[in-house]
């Protein structure tokens, strides 16, 4: 097997830790959350003695040694095998209901530890588990001929490393859970050091209920601690076949240069359109809705807005209807200079300021010198098409929108923005023409038309949700299928009965 480079993993958790979110404060007080009707209720998280921390060994779920949990977890993939697809459905049931029924407590924990976000939303986001797929996903796939017949299915690979983000610790992991156990799979999580003890906490819990209900610890695994060491231990074991990564470039690449199979949910820049034929106010209404959830972390969330000159002032005016509070010239500069520092090097992006990722809007204006409404959940303004809002993925709540005179340009513009990572775009039109031109432009995993981000993700619009978007390697919005192997089953000249 190929050796993952140390300068690539030292390279991915510097990315990570500058990238994703503040530094792990102190771990804020468990929460007191009412239990699942079939399992027990959430235990206070779990110490790094507690968890085996400084030695090698762990206990539902929480170690200190990657290697030992890759062994704990593959152990846990071989005892879930024999108990059939009614395992892995017991599991996914207990996963969801625990997740819904401890989520006021888990939300508050998980904002307590890394300060970013709203919590509101960080409830929420645990409540809309129950629209992850599962088992009922996996369905065969038959063939019947003159020749006999084939059959098709999804088997799992087995242990799963899966690398979380700060942004949403425990929702990423349970969606990850559901769709990787459904599946068949065990998994091990090398959560980012900010949300390290909110994950360690979910962990214990579904471990603690899984061996109770079904008879098997371990099936979910964390790095109590986890560190550039713990990283390159669990791209390197060989109980580890795949990696399912959330991140930016350089952990990107550093999963796919590990030699394994690698899932990546890589970064993005998603961009909004409004051209002369839109709802106006529907689509200011929209736009707040989903540049303003959790304060703006959703990777799937509008980043930069660009509006037809002959609709633009209209817009604005909705967008402040819709409660959004506008910037002038001199408020925008001034948050600019605290929210980035200059590009380093030729062609690279502004960087973000980490301490404002996720912060209120109430943060922001102070930096922007600036007072604003109780409540307010955006603020935005007007910006050139160059300008930092527009270019990096900032991640807080403070819209640029920017004025081009015709469609035509306004694509181009966003496409520009978007960087060619293909995550997401947005389309307020009502123009069939303009729909179809923009998707084939962007060639985007998901284009939305008419509605916020989330619906994108199944929240508003049709279809499935889940926290890892595979843009990078080209999977999309993961399902159960994606994190399985396909198997085929060959009789010749028997079995076709008509």
């Amino acid at each position: 097997m190929k050796t993952l480079d140390p300068e690539a993993i030292r390279g991915v958790v510097e990315e990570v830790l500058a990238r994703l979110g503040p530094g792990k404060p102190a771990a804020p007080a468990a929460p007191a959350a009412p239990a699942a009707p079939s399992a027990p209720s959430a235990p206070s998280a779990p110490s790094v003695a507690a968890a085996g921390g400084g030695g090698s060994g762990g206990r539902h779920g929480v170690f200190g040694c990657p290697d030992r949990a890759a062994e704990a977890a593959h152990e846990a993939f071989l005892r879930l095998k024999k108990l059939g697809v009614d395992g892995r459905r017991k599991v996914v049931d207990i996963v969801k209901s625990l997740c819904v029924a401890n989520s006021e407590g888990w939300g508050k924990y998980e904002l307590d530890e890394t300060r970013i976000g709203r919590l509101d939303h960080k409830i929420e986001k645990l409540q809309i588990i129950r629209h992850v797929p599962g088992v009922e996903w996996l369905r065969p796939d038959a063939l019947s001929g003159d020749a006999g017949i084939t059959l098709e299915e999804y088997a799992p690979f087995g242990v799963i490393g899966a690398i979380l983000p700060v942004t949403h610790s425990i929702p990423t992991l349970s969606g990850n859970v559901v769709n990787m156990v459904a599946a068949g799979n065990a998994v091990l999580f090398n959560p980012h050091p900010g949300g390290a003890r909110s994950a360690a906490l979910a962990v214990r819990a579904y471990n603690e209920a899984i061996e109770r209900e079904v008879g098997i610890d371990n099936l979910v695994c964390t790095v109590a601690e986890p560190t550039l060491e713990s990283f390159g231990q669990l791209c390197r074991n060989p109980l580890v076949p795949l990696l399912a990564v959330t991140g930016g470039p350089g952990v990107v690449k550093a999963a796919m240069q590990s030699g394994k199979r690698a899932i990546c949910a890589g970064p993005g820049n998603p961009v909004v359109v409004v051209d002369e034929t839109a709802n106006l106010a529907k689509a200011a209404k929209h736009v707040v809705q989903g540049a303003a959830y959790d304060n703006n972390l959703l990777c799937v969330g509008e980043k930069a807005v660009f509006v037809l000159a002959a609709v633009f002032d209209r817009f604005m005016d909705e967008l402040g209807q819709a409660g959004a509070v506008r910037l002038d010239a001199r408020a925008l500069e001034r948050l600019a200079a605290a929210a980035f520092a200059p590009a380093k090097g030729e062609g690279a992006h502004p960087v973000v300021n980490r301490e404002l990722i996720g912060k209120d809007p109430g943060v922001l204006a102070r930096h922007a010198g600036t007072g604003i409404p109780a409540g307010t959940q955006l603020l935005f303004a007007e910006t050139g098409a160059d300008h930092a809002f527009v270019q990096a993925e900032q991640m807080m709540p403070m819209l640029p929108v920017v004025r081009v005179p015709d469609f035509e340009t306004a694509v181009r513009e966003a496409r520009r923005a978007e960087h060619g990572f293909r995550h997401s775009a947005i389309l307020h039109s009502m123009n069939v023409e303009h729909m179809t031109f923009m998707g084939r432009e962007m060639d985007t995993t998901i284009f939305i038309k008419n509605g916020p981000c989330v619906a994108g993700l199944g929240l508003g619009g049709e279809g499935y949700l889940s926290y890892s978007i595979a843009t990078t390697t080209g999977e999309g919005v993961t399902t159960p299928k994606t994190f399985t192997r396909i198997r085929r089953c060959v009789m010749v000249e028997n079995l076709r009965i008509v």
